[in-house]
């Protein structure tokens, strides 16, 4: 028995299991799973993304409401300065009017439109238009126009009065925008 114990002892010290002893499998060495609730590290890069991700979506969410708008009485009268002009054809201008601040929006709801107001010949001309920019778009309003010309058309000799007022400004001239004006209101689907 002596014997038995001391060839065991010295196989395992070379590394050799002994003749009679079947070889042992031992099974592959890997690292044992860890789940997210038992690595704090884990567990913390997994709640920091997912904050990040959620303050996110809210303020994407809430950032509309916070735009401040400029159109907040159908009947109150905005003064909005010209403060670029760009000519598209011959006839027909793009005129971009600033809005209060850089973060305002026009506040227009699809299906609506504004009117501009000037006192042309002492006397007060109303006309309606429909902006071409986004109510998304912040800082400016953008208005394309087709301008009638005095003498151009025989039917009418004078022309647009409100059209060549507008192409009459100067860049900073205000004029008076009124609205949201309209009865069509769209929900969405």
């Amino acid at each position: 028995m002596n014997e038995r114990r001391s060839a065991l002892s010295k196989c395992l010290q070379l590394g050799d299991a002994p003749a009679s002893a079947p070889p042992r499998k031992h099974p592959p060495r890997t690292r044992p799973r860890v789940g997210a609730h038992e690595d704090p590290s884990l567990l913390l890069t997994i709640t920091v993304i997912g904050v990040t991700v959620l303050v996110l979506v809210l303020k994407s969410m809430n950032s509309r409401r916070r735009e401040p708008i400029t159109l907040q009485d159908p009947e109150a009268k905005y003064p909005l300065p010209l403060i670029e002009k760009e000519k598209i054809s011959h006839n027909t201008r793009r005129f971009r009017f600033g809005l209060p601040s850089p973060d305002h929006v026009l506040g227009l709801p699809v299906g609506n439109y504004v009117q501009l107001l000037a006192k042309i010949d002492n006397k007060l001309v109303v006309r309606a238009y429909t902006p071409v920019s986004s109510d998304d778009d912040r800082g400016f309003v953008d208005l394309i126009i087709k301008i009638y010309f005095k003498s151009v058309h025989p039917q009418y000799p004078e022309g647009g009065k409100m059209t060549q007022y507008l192409e009459n400004l100067k860049i900073g001239d205000t004029i008076f925008f009124r609205g949201p004006k309209g009865r069509l209101f769209y929900h969405g689907p």
